[in-house]
């Protein structure tokens, strides 16, 4: 049986569509009354079962084929197409994350250990990135909050850090002298933000396995923050209480602060921040639109920061 495929294949030329759509419906309907795990493997294009979430935003989704095409994600090339040409070397079985720190059950964790257990779920998520672009994304995931509970949290605790893989050997952006951003990827958040049921650990979108380019096997998504928050391949989760290093605050503190909420009064140095385009309508020529705070979930998640000045706490 072919498990994966060649990126530059379409499924409907390995499969015919029909015999692939009746498949996903027998998968579906099988899982849903328990013959079947929720997660269904790490095999690219694997079919996920995931309920709907109440949290999602009922936009029009950006296409699959931009959301696996125009990626950030550095350590397979700065260009936005560069990850879906690159990514196909990662390797993504087994999987393993770190939990260290502040938390009362540190271990290796396998990934299909942690995906033991958790109800996935659907959640359409408006994602905005700092350079002014924004898409929806119907993302399959859980709650990181899940997974926190799990690992037990220390009463010390204030924030989780989180880690990207680092293998140059599979990830040719981290190769060569001059570097984009020192390696690994690192990334974190206060522990009140990673509680917040909006924050998900993701494993699909469109309701198929995650793509390598998009942060195989296991990504953060925080939806109300700006993309680079949202890291991917995730190896390592830290409970600590001090504020991590984040790559890019690392890089120019300046211009990217710890928070990193989408916030149209606050512009980036060299660009503004007030508008955004959406990917897929009508390129650099599209009309813009007005960046809503917290990216449109200011009724969920402004009162974590009641009483911050989000202007000079960015």
């Amino acid at each position: 049986m072919l498990i994966g495929k060649p990126t530059d294949i379409k499924g409907s030329e390995i499969t015919p569509r029909d015999v692939y759509l009746r498949r996903r419906e027998f998968l579906l309907g099988a899982a849903a009354v328990g013959l079947l795990p929720a997660y269904a493997g790490i095999a690219a294009a694997a079919p996920l079962q995931a309920v709907k979430s109440p949290f999602s935003t009922d936009e029009k989704l950006t296409t699959r084929e931009d959301v696996t095409s125009y990626n950030n994600y550095y350590e397979f090339g700065t260009d936005k197409a560069a990850p879906a040409a690159n990514a196909h070397t990662l390797t993504t079985k087994p999987w393993s994350v770190k939990v260290d720190g502040m938390a009362g059950k540190p271990a290796d964790y396998a990934l299909d250990d942690i995906l033991k257990g958790v109800t996935l779920e659907e959640r359409i998520y408006r994602m905005r990135c700092v350079e002014g672009w924004s898409m929806v994304i119907p993302w399959v995931g859980f709650p990181l909050a899940d997974l926190l509970k799990r690992i037990e949290p220390q009463g010390s605790a204030k924030y989780v850090a989180f880690e990207t893989l680092k293998r140059p050997a599979e990830m040719p952006g981290q190769r060569g002298i001059l570097q984009p951003l020192p390696w690994p990827y690192v990334e974190g958040l206060r522990l009140d933000e990673a509680m917040h049921p909006l924050t998900i650990l993701a494993v699909g979108l469109y309701g198929e396995t995650l793509p390598n380019q998009n942060g195989a096997p296991l990504r953060l998504v925080v939806p109300w923050k700006y993309g680079f928050k949202s890291i991917k391949s995730i190896v390592r989760i830290t409970l600590t209480d001090k504020q991590p290093p984040t790559s890019w605050s690392l890089q120019n503190s300046s211009e990217y602060g710890f928070l990193s909420n989408v916030n149209p009064e606050v512009d980036h140095p060299r660009w503004s921040q007030a508008m955004e385009r959406r990917i897929g309508e009508g390129g650099l020529f599209a009309k813009k639109r007005p960046t809503l705070m917290f990216n449109g979930y200011g009724d969920q998640v402004a009162s974590l920061y009641s009483g911050q000045d989000l202007k000079a706490d960015f």
